[in-house]
Order: C-alpha cells, then sequence, then structure tokens
C-alpha cells in the first residue's frame, strides 16, 4: 500500500508524535495552519470517515479530547475537521482529524 499515513505508523517516514496509544497515532502537521495543528489517525487504515466504525471514531474522539487539553488549546477552544473524498479535499486516503487551535481561527470554513 501506497500510504503516506502508514508509511508514518510503520516508521518509513519520521514525525513529531504528539500522542500514541494502542489505536491512535497523532502527529505535528508539517504545514501547520494554525499554531497548534495536529492531525490525528487510527492505526489501521482506513479510508475516510464514511468507512469508519463506531468504536474507532470513538478512540479518535477520545484522542481529541486528551491532545487538546495537552496541547492547551481545551480551555480557550479549537477546532477539528476531517475532510473526506477528493471533493472534500482530502489528499491522504487514510482517515484523520486536524485539531487546530492556539489562536483564534477564522470565521468561515470555505
Amino acid at each position: 500500500m501506497d500510504c503516506l499515513f502508514c508509511k508514518i505508523l510503520a516508521g518509513e517516514i519520521p514525525s513529531q508524535k504528539v500522542y500514541e496509544d494502542d489505536n491512535v497515532y497523532a502527529f505535528r502537521d508539517i504545514n501547520p495552519q494554525a499554531p497548534v495543528h495536529v492531525l490525528i489517525i487510527p492505526k489501521k487504515h482506513i479510508a475516510n470517515v464514511l468507512e469508519c466504525d463506531l468504536q474507532t471514531w470513538t478512540q479518535l474522539l477520545q484522542a481529541v479530547q486528551t491532545i487538546a487539553a495537552q496541547e492547551g488549546v481545551a480551555e480557550d477552544g479549537f477546532r477539528i475537521i476531517s475532510n473526506c473524498g477528493d471533493n472534500g479535499c482530502q489528499s491522504v486516503h487514510h482517515l484523520h482529524i486536524h485539531l487546530l487551535g492556539g489562536a483564534k481561527l477564522r470565521e468561515t470554513m470555505a
């Protein structure tokens, strides 16, 4: 499989780890769009949110809570985004959640 995030999980491509448990891995985005920009991914390859089961989605959201607190953005607020498919601008077809924070984010999302 030629998946960028699977290669990161396999240690073939370096990343700056922020969080890891048995099912989830999180790392800093190499092109941050906010002072805090973390990518949170399942360790098993899932293409996007449409293919995600409830248990995995719950594990990802529990990681969001932990990481938001760890990164100091839980108090002031943050944004989570999961792009899905080409029209949703999903650039890597491995389910991932962007956690953005650390500053006032733009009101618009488009």
